[in-house]
């Protein structure tokens, strides 16, 4: 292993290059912002929900080609932006104001401002990807201008050609994220491109915290609630970042953010896209990824439930060898796993064929919660249900979160529901199982009961909807 540690990082602000010598990697890029003078970008959440910390970074777009993304400063650790070019609201005017702003001024798109600056980049990174439009500021929250002089202002800049010194810079930009260690006292953030160092330095640091997007850890980070004096960041790792496409299925590395997920795979798996698109904002998604989902535990999370009802598998490494486990054995308790000391989640397996006799495949999914993609869920399900072509179960999944300690699955009702006929009968026959197959907690979201007429309810909704039927006077 070659990955020395160094006691300075490097990176550029608006263009600008900055050397961090005196500043722990674990502070996160909002904190380090604000104390060095770029005081546009705000803290509001500290969470990554209201987007008030929006800033952009160069990075790689799903065909690797370099481009403008959006991220919450507030869950990126200092480590992560070695090497990677930052722009805050405070580069954006090059000498007159970019086209989004020039647009929010003129609309009206700002009261009190404290947004503002959130909204800017945000809008600043979907401008040059050609997608300005709603999705591009569902994750920044607006209290008092209202969002309709905001989504005006965007229609506009949106109508704008490209044709600035921002596009030209990124157009020969060459994104090289390389290896990068950077350490200050006993807090060390190292940053491998290959997996062989991954595992190396799980065997010399075996307390050592994996990152990959930091979206989950980064709460722990912004609110101080957590020390974690060594950081190994798999975002840079390429045995990681891959995606592979078979006729028989689709291997997705660990590391692939979840936006490149979208795109690359948008249509192969619907329940995937549905849940996809909920998926907190497109900040976080740039971001987060699909080993970090899962390597969380959370029963809250929002893809282990997609994945049981794909019947996905995971691909666990070490320095000793490989091994593949279903992803329904791999969750053992309540943010606990079967992850052994010195494995990291290399890929996940998601199987596209159809059990023997089936001939359709009928699937969707559903988060349930108090806000649309800015939030956490209640309830998600998603569902898979394979039939014949006389319309008869040969398979069926019923996975959820939020109602048990682990994303479970409904193993006695899906046992129930093979053999019989895929119809509304069926369905009112196992919701009464449904209700009963859980015992979730009542907490602050939602009550136990309530939760346990979702799990029920959600199933019906499903056949409803991929029936295209109407009901009328149907019980809960």
């Amino acid at each position: 292993m070659t990955l020395e540690l160094a006691s300075q990082l490097t990176f550029t602000v608006n263009g600008r290059p900055v050397w961090v010598k005196d500043t722990a990697p674990t502070v996160t890029l909002l904190e380090y912002l604000r104390l060095h003078g770029y005081v546009g970008t705000k803290e509001g959440c500290g969470d990554g929900d209201c987007g008030a910390c929006t800033v952009v970074v160069v990075g790689q777009n799903a065909e690797g080609k370099p481009h403008y993304q959006a991220v919450n400063s507030c869950l990126i650790p200092l480590g992560a932006v070695g090497d990677r070019a930052v722009l805050t609201v405070e580069g954006v005017a090059n000498g007159a104001l970019h086209p989004v702003q020039q647009a929010m001024v003129e609309l009206g798109g700002s009261q009190c401002g404290y947004c503002t600056p959130g909204f800017i980049m945000s809008m600043f990174a979907a401008y040059y990807d050609g997608r300005l439009d709603d999705v591009a500021v569902e994750g920044n929250l607006c209290r008092c201008t209202g969002y309709g002089p905001i989504r005006r202002a965007a229609q506009q800049a949106a109508a704008v050609p490209i044709a600035d010194a921002h596009a030209e810079q990124l157009a020969q930009t060459v994104v090289e994220v390389g290896d990068r260690a950077y350490g200050l006292g006993e807090d060390q953030f190292y940053r491998p491109t290959r997996l062989d160092d991954v595992l190396a330095l799980l065997q010399r640091y075996p307390q050592a915290t994996l990152v990959a997007g930091a979206t989950d850890l980064g709460l722990e980070l912004s609110w101080h609630r957590q020390h974690y004096p060594v950081m190994i960041a798999l975002e840079a790792v390429a045995e990681l970042k891959g995606i592979e496409q078979t006729a028989e299925s689709v291997t997705i590395g660990a590391a692939v953010p979840l936006s490149h997920i979208e795109d690359q795979l948008w249509g192969v798996f619907p329940c995937l896209d549905e849940m996809l698109h909920w998926f907190a904002a497109r900040q976080v998604r740039n971001r987060a990824t699909l080993g970090g989902n899962i390597g969380t535990a959370s029963p809250i999370g929002d893809l282990p439930p997609v994945l049981l009802a794909l019947d996905a598998t995971v691909r666990l490494v070490s320095a000793t060898g490989d091994r593949v486990l279903p992803l329904r054995d791999f969750f053992k308790g309540y943010r606990v796993t079967d992850l052994q000391p010195g494995e990291v989640i290399a890929s996940i397996n998601i199987p596209k064929t159809l059990p023997s006799g089936a001939t359709r495949r009928i699937s969707q999914s559903y988060k349930i919660g108090k806000r649309g993609t800015d939030d956490i869920s209640i309830v998600a399900a998603a569902f898979v249900v394979d039939v014949d072509d006389g319309n008869q179960i040969i398979q069926a999944r019923l996975a959820y979160g939020g109602v048990a300690a682990t994303p479970i699955r409904a193993i006695a009702v899906e046992d129930m529901l093979v053999g019989r006929s895929w119809d509304l009968a069926t369905v009112q026959t196992v919701k009464p199982a449904l209700r009963e197959a859980f015992t979730p907690l009542t907490d602050l979201r939602g009550s136990a009961e309530y939760r346990q007429r979702l799990v029920a309810n959600l199933f019906e909704k499903f056949f409803v909807e991929m029936s295209g039927i109407q009901l009328a006077g149907v019980s809960s």
